[in-house]
């Protein structure tokens, strides 16, 4: 679409333009989407790790200790 009011464009090609960047969008949502749920996976991941951490420490004070 042209940037100057004065000049006319043509409705088509700006229609044509319009979905190819929407498509484009699309797919990089989806990418985001995906990365985002990789990110929360591996959050998951190291929380759980954490609580079997804490939970084996508080049950055995001194398990710490042996995984150093």
């Amino acid at each position: 679409m042209p940037r100057d009011p004065d000049q006319h464009s043509d409705p088509a090609a700006d229609s044509v333009a319009l979905a190819a960047e929407a498509a484009l969008l699309e797919a990089r949502l989806r990418l985001l989407r995906e990365a985002i749920d990789v990110v929360d996976a591996r959050i998951r991941a190291a929380s759980d790790a954490l609580r079997l951490r804490r939970d084996d420490s508080s049950v055995n004070p001194q398990a710490e200790d042996r995984r150093i």
